[in-house]
């Protein structure tokens, strides 16, 4: 039995959510790089100069990429031997964004309840928390910062299972297609399936926490993928919706079992910053 501290915990997550916010991962501006390069519309190029030139002074200056410095996000993969001590594991969490935001003067984005007052927290606590089980003295730790002008563009739909995979299509254009430049292109179109309304976003939302690059293992959904990518970017829409062959960076798409009665579809947009980062304790 491995014993991890909650305050070991809370401090990880007080580093990543300043790094996250400050610093671009080499791999993703590469691709940004890489989209510049190859982005025929004079207008989309000149979007993406500035897409990548913001990375650049943002990880110099230690400064936030973007004005809205997101909801925390937190994704854990807890090994079934670790036992967790001192204390409570959620206000760890809460405490590391606490002072993370604090420390690195990143904008407080959360109100404490959703509809009648819309107080602001202060802290931007509560993080959202998904907790899972797994074998092993493990503790897999991945953490998000999610803008919400990509977040307020995402939806969900229940398919008949007669919609089938050109439902699917159909449907995942067509959120891009809305969305236009409200989700900050190029995005990440992260989609969900199966399960049941709340299981598809999830699995959404986990699609959009994968790596540049990597594919689903079913070659199913990995080809999948790949031809939804290609629809979307044929859209036109192109960075910043100014036009261009660059409308998404990736499209991801995860699965779980469902009913037989429906296909429960959430697509869940992630705009070009891809602010989250992994570790494991």
């Amino acid at each position: 039995m491995r014993e991890i501290d909650v305050r070991l915990i809370g401090e990880r997550v007080q580093e990543l959510v300043q790094a996250l916010n400050f610093h671009t991962p080499e791999p993703r501006l590469a691709q940004l790089i890489n989209v510049l390069e190859h982005e025929p519309s004079p207008a989309g190029r000149q979007a993406m100069h500035d897409i990548v030139e913001n990375r650049r002074v943002a990880s110099t200056r230690q400064v936030p990429m973007c004005q809205d410095t997101g909801m925390v996000l937190i994704f854990i993969e807890l090994g079934q031997d670790v036992h967790l001590i001192g204390g409570d594991l959620r206000e760890a969490i809460n405490q590391g964004v606490r002072q993370g935001y604090q420390e690195g003067y990143l904008r407080k984005s959360v109100v404490a309840e959703p509809l009648f007052e819309r107080r602001n927290t202060g802290d931007n606590t509560p993080a959202i928390i998904h907790l899972e089980m797994a074998p092993g003295e493990h503790l897999r730790l991945i953490v998000a910062a999610k803008g919400f002008g990509a977040e307020n563009m995402s939806w969900a739909k229940i398919l008949t299972p007669a919609q089938g995979i050109e439902g699917v299509k159909r449907e995942v254009v067509r959120c891009v297609e809305e969305a236009g430049p409200n989700a900050c292109p190029p995005v990440v179109v992260g989609v969900g399936l199966g399960g049941t309304l709340e299981m598809a976003a999830l699995q959404a939302k986990k699609a959009l926490m994968r790596e540049t690059g990597q594919r689903h293992i079913d070659p199913r959904y990995a080809a999948l993928e790949v031809e939804l990518l290609n629809l979307v970017n044929a859209t036109g829409i192109g960075p910043q919706g100014w036009g261009g062959v660059n409308t998404a960076l990736d499209v991801r798409v995860e699965y779980y079992p469902t009913h037989i009665a429906a296909i429960p579809l959430v697509v869940n947009l992630d705009c070009h910053l891809q602010r989250h980062m992994e570790i494991v304790l």
